[in-house]
This record gives C-alpha cells, sequence and structure tokens, in this order.
C-alpha cells in the first residue's frame, strides 16, 4: 500500500513539472546557443589593452626621432593608422563570417541576414569607439591642439561603418554558401595590412601608377583620411583621387552585395 501511494505521488510531481516545463515563457527557455557570457566585458576590456600595447610598444621602439623637427611625435602618426585598422582587420575575420559564427539567428530565431551583419558591424564599431578614447587622449598627450580638422573624424567613423556593414553582408552570404570564400578573406588580410599603407605613408610611393592603384583601396582610403585628420591636417575630400577611388569601390560593392542579397538570401539558411 505504501509503495502504490509513494509511486503515485512520484507521477503526479512528474506530470505537474512536465506542465510547468511546458508552459514556461520562451523567454525563459534556454537553448544551446545561449550560453552565459560572464566575462565578456573583461575580454573586451583585456582586448583593448593588448591593442594599446601594441601601439605603445611599436611607437616608443622606432618613434624617437623617426619624425622631422617640429612635426607631431611619430607615435601619433602610428596610431592614427594601426586603430582604424583593428577595426577593418575585425571586419575582414569574423566580420565576413557572421552566418556561420550565429546560425542560430538563421535557423532558428529567422533573423533578417542583413540585421545580422549589421548588429555585428555596430558591436564591432562600439569597440572601435573606445579605441578613438584612447587615440585622442594619445594625441592631447602629444601636446595636440583640437582643432577643426577633427570634426571629419565622426564622418569617417560613419562612412566606416556603412562600407564594412556592406562588405560584411556580401561576404557573410558567400561565406555560408562556399567556406573557400572566407578561407580566401583571411588569407588576405595580411597582404592588406603590408599593402595598404598602415605602416607606410602611400603618398610617398614613388611610382605614380602604384599609388594611384593604392587610392583604390579602401583601407588605404581610411588608413589616410584618419591620419589627415589627426597628423596631416588636412581635410579627406581635398585629395579627389583617393576619394574617386573609395567612390568607385563603393559603388561596386554596394550593387554587388545588393546581388548577392537577392540572389542567395533564401539559400544561406539551408545551407547552414
Amino acid at each position: 500500500m505504501n509503495g502504490e501511494l509513494r509511486e503515485h505521488a512520484r507521477n503526479n510531481t512528474e506530470g505537474q513539472l512536465g506542465v510547468a516545463k511546458a508552459n514556461r515563457p520562451p523567454c525563459l527557455v534556454r537553448t544551446g546557443e545561449e550560453k552565459p557570457r560572464r566575462g565578456a566585458v573583461v575580454v573586451v576590456v583585456l582586448h583593448q589593452a593588448c591593442h594599446v600595447h601594441l601601439l605603445l610598444d611599436i611607437g616608443l621602439r622606432v618613434g624617437s626621432g623617426a619624425a622631422d623637427a617640429g612635426a607631431p611625435p611619430y607615435i601619433l602618426w602610428l596610431c592614427a593608422g594601426l586603430i582604424p585598422w583593428f577595426f577593418m582587420q575585425d571586419m575582414l575575420g569574423a566580420g565576413i563570417d557572421v552566418m556561420h559564427r550565429y546560425p542560430y539567428l538563421v535557423n532558428k530565431i529567422k533573423f533578417p541576414l542583413s540585421g545580422i551583419s549589421t548588429i555585428y558591424t555596430g558591436a564591432t564599431m562600439l569597440v572601435q569607439l573606445m579605441l578613438m578614447v584612447a587615440l585622442f587622449i594619445i594625441y592631447a598627450a602629444c601636446g595636440m591642439q583640437f582643432d577643426v580638422y577633427l570634426l571629419q573624424v565622426p564622418i569617417l567613423l560613419l562612412l566606416m561603418f556603412v562600407f564594412w556593414d556592406i562588405v560584411s553582408i556580401m561576404f557573410s552570404q558567400l561565406s555560408a554558401i562556399s567556406k573557400d570564400v572566407k578561407n580566401l578573406m583571411n588569407a588576405m588580410s595580411t597582404p592588406f595590412f603590408w599593402l595598404s599603407g598602415v605602416i607606410f605613408d602611400v603618398k610617398s610611393v614613388p611610382v605614380d601608377w602604384i599609388q594611384t592603384i593604392l587610392y583604390f583601396n579602401p583601407i588605404t582610403f581610411f588608413v589616410t583620411s584618419f591620419r589627415g585628420a589627426f597628423y596631416d591636417k588636412v581635410w579627406f575630400w581635398e585629395d579627389p583621387t583617393l576619394c574617386a577611388g573609395f567612390a568607385l569601390v563603393f559603388v561596386v560593392t554596394l550593387v554587388l552585395a545588393l546581388f548577392v542579397y537577392k540572389k542567395f538570401n533564401e539559400e544561406v539558411a539551408d545551407v547552414l
């Protein structure tokens, strides 16, 4: 008799738990993809600390005596190019493969594909803004005066966000269809760093046609423009060749992104 009572109570309890679990609101259901990220803030801080340490180390090693007499310190010139590169490096890495990075947003939540890339670009831009604060601190520490040329910095940040968001939308879908696209772009990251004027002045290249080709590189556009705002004190639109090259690449990238999005938008979810 006692055994039958215990069995009845156990079955009744399991039934109540099953009903409670079934009636649980969707927002309280934990899926496998929703892993706790308790150390996310610490990771971001350490990530930025590594970037700042790299900038200071390189600047102090090669910066002494590199600038002309009366010119701003070399570390300012270096940081004005490297800090924008950190954002573009992230977009050329994880930014072109967000579909594989967050597949549950495509398969389960049915999130718009372009929105996934935009959210990732926005999150990366927030990190970039932290680094820009560090750049302004370095700018002030170098004894530089805040002037009107710095007003172009928000414009450049907006252009950088829009352009690389378009790049992410296009290449993320291509990477979802074929992993070779991701591998190719990852392999090109190092050549982009060395050939885009990140650590050298593009305008000092002695061969005119090579310099013109480099102006069609969007990385070169942003690196040169930020250096113009912080170091050279020029407006980025004062160089028509540089602006024309970027405008052409921007339009071509936008057209290709629209074509890829229209063609593969329905196929990405099936592939993932």
